[in-house]
């Protein structure tokens, strides 16, 4: 298969089921953000020392990395698939029409999935005292830059939801994952020995 099509020499590109959109639509926003995540993530698992002398990363931020990767590759499909309506043929076979029927969705088990994440960095850590800021180790603050992706690709999906349908859950996922990407930079400077930085007030 071709890496190039030449079908977006134009501006414009297909979304899952054909419909073709500039590449500046709203959707495309939404689920290209989400990609860029991605990448950020793959970042943070990139890497053999963090010039402390000690590994780059820890399995126990490993795992919960790898699968979210799947996760957000998911959600970018989920975004690149605008739900079709049914058809009353597919109601009476249980069955959604088209592209849209076999795309995975966000689910709620996604999220206590997330939560739990949290929970388990949370717990590895020391209570915070105050505001901290991106930095420590390497390794956290590329986590903090991935945090601030995340809010963007949750901002990107709220503006779509607005004129379009989005999976129930996509947002609900992002918003939480952001939360957990800051509980996994504490863990990271934590791991390595190092302190988070603190934010002083002037």
């Amino acid at each position: 298969m071709k890496l190039y099509t030449r079908r977006g020499d134009a501006g414009q590109t297909d979304l899952f089921g054909g419909t073709r959109v500039p590449k500046d639509d709203l959707r495309v926003e939404a689920y290209g953000t989400v990609d860029e995540l991605n990448a950020l993530i793959g970042l943070c698992l990139a890497g053999d020392d963090d010039g402390v002398g000690k590994p780059f990363i820890t399995q126990a931020l490993a795992t919960p990395l790898r699968a979210i990767q799947s996760r957000l590759f998911e959600i970018g499909a989920d975004l690149a698939t605008p739900e079709a309506p049914e058809t009353p043929e597919d109601e009476k076979v249980g069955k959604g029409k088209g592209a849209s029927a076999r795309v995975p969705r966000v689910s709620d088990g996604h999220i206590a999935e997330l939560e739990g994440w949290i929970d388990d960095a949370t717990a590895r850590t020391t209570p915070m005292t105050g505001f901290i800021l991106p930095g420590g180790t390497e390794l956290s603050a590329r986590l903090h830059v991935a945090r601030t992706v995340c809010r963007r690709a949750e901002r990107r999906c709220v503006a779509l939801s607005a004129h379009e349908t989005v999976g129930p859950l996509v947002i609900v996922y992002l918003n939480r994952l952001s939360d957990l990407l800051f509980a996994l930079a504490r863990q990271a400077n934590h791991a390595a020995g190092v302190a988070d930085v603190p934010w002083v007030k002037p």
